[in-house]
């Protein structure tokens, strides 16, 4: 059903860059746009979530020594999913609180994970949101984070100009993360 992989350029994303257009995505909708705007960084990697073979969300995480110091990881970074490509009850995107503080979304079940496993053992990871009314933003600044705050699994750090936008940097606790993600279900 669900598969996270690894960005590979013999991906076909041809038709999932045109959605992502379509859908206001603009950071996913080419693979300048959600790949190679990475090349600078020291560290990245980018996954692609696929449902039943066809590819329906991403995720990017990076280094961010620049921004936050020595081994510092920004993860969650160019994250998409089109819920409505889902089927029965995964098709949840962050649109309840307890759909975000229980875990029933497919980007707290599979694409934080994926990053953080990629990040080193003992790294600082980071997400960084903002005000923007590009794709879901203003929602992840406005209730994700916060509920995540809240649930002792992010907090706040500080705003920062980065990448041309302001945003806010968090820091993810990912032990804490993934012991909370073990209290709700588990999708396959």
């Amino acid at each position: 059903m669900f598969d996270v992989k690894e960005f590979d350029t013999q991906m076909d994303l041809s038709d999932f860059y045109t959605e992502a257009r379509l859908r206001g995505f603009e950071n996913n909708s080419s693979k300048q746009a959600m790949v190679d705007c990475f090349n600078n960084e020291r560290e990245k990697q980018v996954w692609v979530l696929f449902y039943n073979n066809h590819p329906i969300g991403s995720v990017a995480a990076h280094s961010f020594d620049d921004v936050m110091g020595p081994n510092s990881y920004r993860i969650a970074a160019r994250t998409c999913v089109f819920t409505d490509k889902i089927n029965g009850p995964y098709g949840a995107g962050l649109r309840t609180i307890s759909v975000i503080t229980h875990h029933q979304n497919p980007t707290a079940q599979f694409l934080i994970p994926a990053c953080i496993k990629w990040a080193p053992a003992g790294a600082s990871l980071y997400i960084t949101t903002n005000k923007n009314s590009v794709g879901t933003q203003q929602r992840v600044h406005r209730t994700f984070g916060p509920a995540m705050e809240k649930l002792g699994l992010m907090k706040r750090v500080k705003e920062v100009e980065y990448r041309g936008t302001k945003q806010t940097v968090w820091q993810v606790d990912p032990i804490k993360f993934l012991e909370d993600l073990k209290k709700y279900p588990q999708w396959k």
